[in-house]
């Protein structure tokens, strides 16, 4: 069975000790963390190599190189250096940039920077960005044409973009280190209601199995056994569990029944 993480997402209001905890708390094989390069510090990267060392769970990514046109690159080299201190396998990147050669080009830089640690900068697709679908994405990862380039794969963000899973099977399999993992509803949000489309996707995704994504065609589209980062935004998991183990033990029992079904 696929490796299971949890994704930071799950737990947003919770700082790097409480995910790596909740993570353990739950079952997980391995996590992730949010990394804001403005607010980390010395003491962050200290307490977290403390819990994944008393956990024992591997770091799958940090998250989020957010690019813009006005991105200042020592930021987003921070958060490299912060997961290269953790030993994180992924770097998740999105972009703001209308200018997707600037974006290649950032990308590129940042993929440079990862060398030492051989770090993966994973590029994620949705239509809250300007690399709104699959076929964007892969024109700028041909421009990057770095061995340290990825691409992300979210299932909520494959629906609400139009990309079809036919697409995504055709997607070199050396592209995809990992890929996140959730359900959502059927109703899509409107593609120009800015607010609508970040509500649907940080506060309405639902537990695999019981929303209406194409989940195991999906699932098969995917290099066989690559580790899956559950990223499970949801206002309802989160009244339902406010304290993070229980949430995160509640995902991760979801996710597992589903992947026992489907796997």
């Amino acid at each position: 069975m696929n490796p299971i993480s949890l994704a930071s997402g799950v737990v947003p209001e919770f700082g790097p000790v409480d995910t790596i905890e909740a993570a353990r708390a739950g079952g997980f094989d391995m996590v992730g963390l949010w990394v804001d390069p403005l607010e980390w510090t010395a003491t962050h990267t200290r307490d977290a190599r403390a819990a994944l060392a008393a956990t024992g769970l591997p770091l799958l990514d940090v998250e989020v190189v957010w690019i813009k046109p006005d991105s200042a690159i020592d930021d987003h080299r921070k958060v490299i250096d912060v997961g290269a201190e953790l030993g994180a396998a992924n770097v998740l990147c999105v972009s703001s940039d209308p200018d997707h050669a600037r974006t290649a080009a950032h990308l590129a830089a940042l993929c440079r920077h990862a060398e030492a640690s051989g770090m993966r900068v994973a590029l994620e697709f949705g239509i809250f960005t300007e690399v709104k679908d699959l076929a964007t994405a892969m024109a700028i990862l041909d421009q990057v044409a770095h061995p340290l380039r990825a691409l992300l794969i979210d299932p909520i963000h494959v629906d609400r973009s139009g990309t079809t899973v036919a697409q995504i099977a055709k997607v070199d399999p050396a592209l995809l280190p990992y890929a996140q993992f959730c359900d959502a509803p059927a109703q899509r949000p409107d593609p120009a209601d800015f607010d609508a489309v970040i509500h649907d996707a940080i506060n309405l995704r639902e537990q695999c199995g019981e929303g209406a994504l194409p989940l195991a065609a999906l699932y098969h589209a995917l290099p066989a056994n690559i580790p899956l980062a559950i990223e499970l935004r949801s206002e309802a998991l989160r009244d339902a569990f406010p304290h993070p183990a229980l949430r995160a033990c509640a995902v991760a029992d979801a996710t597992r029944r589903w992947l026992e079904a489907y796997a």
